[in-house]
């Protein structure tokens, strides 16, 4: 907060540090984890909670405590990083990864129950999978979903497991909570996650985090190819190049 007081933090500017602070946190956190930050009196903080949940910044957790980030406050998040100067540079990233690996690369972010593709550049082969910009994806059956449920709390990825449905996508889709549970704890062990034909059938996937300056996963970078020119096995062996490239688009956020 700099230095400020709640006596010395002006009214207009209240909301835009509760946001920050939600922003800040990275996971579903109560008005009072909040306020230990802002120190405004507890009426107050609760009223901005209340405004910010009414106007769409802020819902509500699945434990009807917490808060998470809302429809418009992730609008927001990802019309700041589709900016123009950082969007040409995200895509020099990715064509030069999609023309190494010589498949479709893809940039999602997670959005309230699934990931949603943010930037992708296609494979120049004639035959490709089809989820353009735009597309949301679950959580529990997708590289980039677990790899975003990788850097949960577990007592959050835990709640999230206990709701799902779990619709099988195919006939290798994690079908319940606790498979899910030991797979998510392999790929925060291992610091990738794999797809092997677990939402489509017929295609791969591989995927690594996008770190912020705070190390929190903002973004996920995949690629995703069709089985009959990959397999998972040959998808590691481009690992590092994958992790050098989700470097690089970090390192856009902190310009």
């Amino acid at each position: 907060m700099d230095g400020q007081t709640s006596d010395t933090i002006p009214t207009n500017l209240r909301l835009l540090l509760v946001l920050e602070e939600v922003a800040r946190v990275g996971v579903p956190v109560t008005p009072t984890e909040v306020n230990a930050q802002l120190g405004l009196p507890k009426p107050t903080i609760h009223r901005l909670f209340a405004t910010l949940e009414d106007e769409g910044f802020l819902q509500k957790d699945i434990d009807g405590r917490a808060y998470s980030p809302g429809r418009r406050l992730r609008g927001m998040a990802t019309g700041v990083l589709s900016s123009l100067r950082i969007r040409a540079a995200r895509l020099a990233v990715l064509r030069k990864l999609s023309a190494q690996i010589g498949e479709t690369c893809n940039i999602a972010l997670p959005d309230r129950d699934s990931m949603i593709y943010l930037e992708r550049v296609e494979t120049e082969w004639p035959l490709r999978i089809q989820l353009p910009v735009g597309t949301t994806v679950p959580f529990y059956c997708t590289a980039s979903g677990k790899m975003y449920l990788s850097t949960l709390p577990k007592a959050h990825l835990a709640r999230y497991a206990a709701s799902e449905e779990f619709e099988a996508k195919t006939a290798n889709t994690i079908a319940n909570a606790d498979d899910l549970i030991a797979a998510v704890a392999e790929v925060r062990a291992q610091g990738y996650a794999t797809d092997s034909e677990e939402f489509m059938d017929g295609m791969i996937a591989l995927a690594v985090p996008v770190m912020d300056g705070n190390d929190r996963l903002v973004a996920t970078l995949s690629f995703h190819a069709p089985t009959v020119r990959f397999d998972l096995d040959r998808s590691l062996t481009f690992l590092e190049d994958m992790r050098s490239a989700a470097t690089d688009l970090a390192s856009l956020l902190l310009d």
